[in-house]
């Protein structure tokens, strides 16, 4: 169940790639050596629609960072990838890759459904806007804290904002103002 400062988000007809990710919300990574199925499914999901063959038989544990395959799977089942323009990156495991997704946004115009793409100490971070504060953005996102979830990142982290190339763009995307509450991601991985 979401949190109470998001649960706006379940009334919201789009971005497709939101509503997605919505679906998956709270999915947990296993402990230990264990691994969740459905994780590790949604390598073999993308592998057999022939979008996963960079990794077909090398993504097999849910202790891999998963954040770049957690959009990869969304925007696979949000049909993104129909379109030459929106397809995932062919190495989306790294999260750094998705800066070159969908069309590009100046900083300071984030809105509801865009990719957000991060750094971190030892790599990157990818999520999908759902709005900002003063000092972050709140991402929904794979593989924090070792779960779907929103987390406030540091605007200071920011690598780029990328939009999907939409046919029509919905009429909900739209930056989104929220109160800070919580303390901040610093390490995704």
């Amino acid at each position: 169940m979401l949190p109470a400062q998001y649960r706006w988000l379940e009334s919201e007809p789009g971005p497709r790639m939101i509503c997605v990710a919505l679906k998956e919300f709270g999915t947990l990574e296993a402990p230990g050596v264990s691994d969740n199925p459905k994780i590790v499914g949604w390598q073999a999901e993308l592998e057999a629609a022939g979008l996963g063959r960079s990794y077909a038989g090398l993504y097999r544990h849910d202790a891999i960072p998963w954040c770049g395959l957690f959009m990869a799977i969304i925007a696979h089942r949000a049909n993104i990838e129909r379109w030459p323009e929106r397809n995932p990156p062919r190495l989306y495991l790294s999260a750094l890759e998705w800066a070159s997704f969908g069309t590009p946004v100046p900083t300071g115009a984030a809105a509801l459904g865009d990719v957000l793409v991060f750094k971190r100490k030892g790599g990157g971070h990818v999520g999908l806007y759902v709005g900002h504060d003063a000092s972050a953005f709140h991402v929904l996102g794979g593989n924090q804290a070792d779960r779907v979830s929103i987390a406030r990142l540091s605007k200071r982290r920011l690598v780029a904002i990328r939009r999907p190339a939409y046919r029509a763009q919905p009429a909900n995307v739209r930056p989104i103002l929220l109160s800070a509450s919580g303390s901040l991601s610093v390490n995704e991985a």
